[in-house]
């Protein structure tokens, strides 16, 4: 049975959404605009703040269903770790869309929150403080990945939380600096200023 959780929250965390969502509202392909990823972010672009919400909602829910399920059916805290991480591997590396997908945070937030609300809640407030500070989104997560779990032992949070931000935490580090060196010009607080 162990093998049994990692696998499904890979399999969840494989469903392309913002693909699947605005292939349908607009006929095309997420991933040919903006970052090139498929997230909120660019659903939003390309299909409306509402279709966007749907987005999020549910690739929070792919993180949340299985770590859940993981916590409440074996409570063993690398399993559930495990299982965080493999939602957000799959969702960055869905499956089911030629293994181009999104960067994960809704998912790990979704895995975070399904386990230990007070975690989730420090670790996106890091995030928000890194990403006004950083000023660059994509390196504000590499940093935010890293210290997801440092910060909430420092909060004493030691329990099953710190396994999973641990894990999707490395998972979202390793997957952004893809666009390390990236220039934004259409994302909120980082946005290139035009000349």
């Amino acid at each position: 049975m162990n093998i049994f959780f990692p696998l499904l929250g890979y399999l969840l965390g494989s469903l392309p959404f913002s693909v699947w969502v605005t292939r349908f509202v607009k006929n095309v392909d997420v991933r040919d605009a903006g970052s090139g990823h498929a997230t909120t972010t660019n659903t939003i672009r390309q299909a409306g703040f509402g279709w966007g919400a749907l987005v999020l909602f549910l690739d929070i829910a792919k993180g949340f269903i299985p770590t859940h399920l993981a916590f409440q059916y074996s409570g063993e805290v690398w399993l559930v770790a495990l299982t965080a991480s493999a939602s957000v591997i799959g969702h960055c590396w869905p499956a089911f869309a030629q293994f181009r997908g999104g960067m994960g945070l809704a998912v790990a937030g979704g895995s975070l929150l399904s386990v230990n609300p007070l975690g989730f809640l420090i670790c996106l407030g890091l995030l928000i403080v890194l990403v006004l500070t950083v000023r660059h989104s994509a390196r504000a997560s590499v940093f935010a990945g890293v210290l997801f779990a440092p910060v909430l032992w420092l909060f004493q949070i030691r329990d099953v939380g710190f396994g999973v931000a641990f894990g999707a935490g490395l998972v979202i580090a390793v997957r952004f600096l893809i666009d390390w060196n990236r220039k934004y010009r259409e994302l909120w607080l980082d946005r290139e200023k035009k000349r």
